[in-house]
């Protein structure tokens, strides 16, 4: 009977030891599944972008005196060459890595070592802003012509585009677009992370909306846009893929309600 009573005790102490070590074995692939692997052919090849403005809104990579110096649309191109100029790489052949970030501004690799903006694996721009009216600016999925299509990330290989960070930082504030949390937000201590709806739901409101603009200023935002590390959805999966990214601006009164679409061309 005491040799019953001591094998018991026993066989439940390497239950729990196995339970345990599986637990950890566990937390370990559910940090590190996130993560490309680290090699040099675990980068996304490539990118096309153009940034549009809606009504009463225009931008520009540098700053004007006069709203009309301004345009309406953006290029991939014009925004390859002057990332180009200012941090010394070509987009077209310096794809980008996960990298993460607490505040869309600092970012760092998956060792913790700091990731430069200089290097590449994420970009870092500034675009100018200037309204015709104040207004608060927004990000839209909404489709407004054929030409004018609202903010997509598109990508043939699934997870890449939930994996895509974009932050917006302006007056000591950083708005960063998760476009995997929908129609929601949440704070943090220097701005907030946000989603937008589907282009058939989209609503302007408190979740979607950003930095205020008056009417004749010019405002420098700095955009930056990387693969976020620590999604879930980069992994491997995305080796070599292949993206594009495009955003619209939208501008609203105080209250969110937008501003005359006579001109739906912006």
């Amino acid at each position: 009977m005491k040799r019953e009573k001591t094998k018991k005790p026993l066989r439940q102490r390497m239950l729990l030891s196995f339970l345990l070590l599986a637990l950890a074995l566990v937390s370990v692939t559910a940090v590190t599944v996130a993560w490309f692997s680290i090699a040099d052919n675990t980068r996304v090849r490539s990118i096309s972008m153009n940034v549009t403005s809606g009504v009463a809104l225009r931008i520009d990579l540098d700053a004007h005196d006069d709203f009309m110096e301004y345009v309406k649309v953006l290029t991939f191109g014009q925004i390859a060459q002057r990332i180009r100029q200012e941090k010394g790489f070509d987009m077209t052949e310096t794809p980008l890595e996960p990298v993460t970030t607490s505040d869309g501004i600092s970012f760092t690799f998956r060792d913790g070592s700091p990731a430069d903006s200089q290097s590449g694996v994420y970009l870092e721009f500034t675009l100018h802003f200037m309204a015709q009216e104040d207004m608060v600016v927004h990000l839209t999925s909404s489709d407004f012509s054929e030409e004018m299509k609202g903010t997509r990330i598109n990508s043939e290989t699934a997870g890449l585009d939930v994996a895509m960070r974009i932050s917006f930082t302006y007056d000591g504030t950083t708005y960063i677009f998760d476009p995997g949390m929908g129609d929601f937000s949440k704070e943090i201590s220097n701005g907030k992370i946000f989603g937008i709806p589907s282009a058939g739901n989209m609503v302007y409101n408190d979740v979607n909306a950003m930095f205020s603009l008056q009417s004749g200023v010019d405002a420098p935002v700095v955009v930056r846009i990387w693969l976020e590390g620590e999604d879930e959805a980069c992994t491997n999966a995305l080796k070599g893929s292949d993206y594009s990214i495009r955003l619209r601006f939208e501008g609203t009164t105080e209250d969110h309600q937008r501003f005359s679409t006579a001109d739906r061309h912006g």
